[in-house]
């Protein structure tokens, strides 16, 4: 992936493919634009033919543990991170993409039901397993696409475990969105990690977090999916 930087405030981030094509912004997790979140927009733009742009939210900075990832995040201007969503899906619709789709994992999830509220360019969103506080989304005014993908062993109560997926779902519904909601049996939060990192191994990932390990039948389900919405909506 290249470095590039876009909208007025020169916003830094990493993208691929060809910019004439349909665009995806791929949103980091908490830990920050690490290896996983570049291999994901890879496989994204190398699999489906997007153009993809990870928006660098945190500036360059990465989380080496849970204790520092954790402060990252509680300490992410989210207002601000909203517009530079909105700047990203712009800068993308200007220099060529005609239309312009949002997945992300985590805090990403998140913040791709954020930019599907908040960004006239952004066509439809895909979160993974993360909802967004009402402050500052609200979901049930979303009208657009939105396919989203939850563990059924997701623990994180209140923000992606499978009572946060449904009232999204519901949420959604109510809004009149074409939206559906994948539940993957098995797996729980940060399921589409194919590296363990920033742990040295799965072991350690899952004795630290909690998180089952992965499972390929899942990611690959999951894949199939998102690259069939994505071709959908961004056609």
């Amino acid at each position: 992936m290249q470095k590039v930087t876009f909208g007025d405030a020169q916003i830094p981030g990493y993208e691929c493919g060809d910019k004439s094509s349909p665009a995806v912004i791929v949103i980091q997790e908490w830990w920050g634009v690490t290896e996983n979140i570049q291999r994901q927009a890879l496989k994204l733009s190398e699999d489906g033919g997007f153009r993809c742009i990870v928006p660098d939210l945190y500036k360059g900075k990465l989380g080496v543990d849970v204790e520092e990832a954790h402060h990252l995040m509680t300490s992410l201007d989210w207002p601000n991170a909203k517009d530079e969503l909105v700047e990203c899906a712009k800068y993308l619709r200007a220099s060529g993409s005609p239309k312009v789709g949002v997945v992300g994992f985590c805090m990403g999830g998140a913040l791709a039901l954020i930019a599907a509220q908040h960004a006239d360019d952004v066509t439809c969103a895909a979160p993974f397993y993360g909802t967004p506080d009402p402050a500052i989304c609200q979901t049930d005014k979303i009208t657009k696409p939105v396919q989203a993908h939850f563990g059924e062993l997701d623990n994180l109560a209140g923000f992606s475990d499978p009572d946060a997926a449904k009232k999204l779902l519901a949420n959604l519904r109510a809004a009149g969105s074409d939206c559906e909601l994948h539940m993957y049996p098995n797996v729980g939060h940060a399921f589409m990690n194919d590296l363990p990192a920033p742990y040295p191994d799965w072991d350690a990932r899952e004795k630290t977090q909690g998180f089952p390990r992965f499972d390929s039948a899942q990611v690959n389900a999951a894949w199939s999916r998102l690259l069939e919405f994505f071709r959908k909506h961004l056609a």
